[in-house]
């Protein structure tokens, strides 16, 4: 897995924020990667372990567990969302992925440009949706961006 500290600096740093706004990001980071990825746990947590218990979690209970994505998922955008305008950017989007080891920019570009973003923006919720739709397996919903994304070699 990509140690949180890595991506947390490398956003911060490629953002440009400032001493205060990258402590509250690195917080925010930090809070939400315990959460959902470590899963509240300490030490480390292999990628199957990850994947394992995800799917453990899916299917056991699927309305709770679009529910805890949902929670997650929004979190993690409104975190990467750092002007707070409830939008990304192709800016923002990039560097997010860029912070977390993604450095095909075309890719990473051409993914971006699947949401048909409206003054080159897309909206927040709509990002949020695609990862849950795609996480809970929702066919032919709007998880379909993020899907073909990976297929292409995000």
């Amino acid at each position: 897995m990509y140690p949180i500290f890595i991506f947390r600096s490398k956003f911060t740093n490629l953002h440009g924020l400032d001493a205060d706004k990258s402590k509250q990001v690195a917080e925010n980071f930090t809070k939400w990667w315990n959460e959902f990825v470590f899963r509240n746990k300490t030490g480390e947590i292999s990628e199957e372990e990850f994947i394992g218990a995800l799917n453990t979690d899916l299917s056991k209970d699927k309305a709770k567990f679009k529910e805890d994505m949902t929670r997650c998922f929004n979190i993690f955008f409104d975190v990467i969302d750092t002007n707070k305008d409830r939008s990304i950017s192709e800016e923002e989007f990039l560097i997010a992925f860029k912070a977390y080891g993604h450095e095909n920019v075309a890719l990473d570009t051409k993914f971006f440009k699947a949401y048909n973003p409206v003054d080159g923006l897309v909206s927040l919720r709509e990002i949020v949706d695609s990862w849950i739709d795609f996480v809970v397996g929702e066919e032919g919903g709007k998880g379909a961006i993020v899907k073909t994304a990976f297929e292409g070699g995000v």
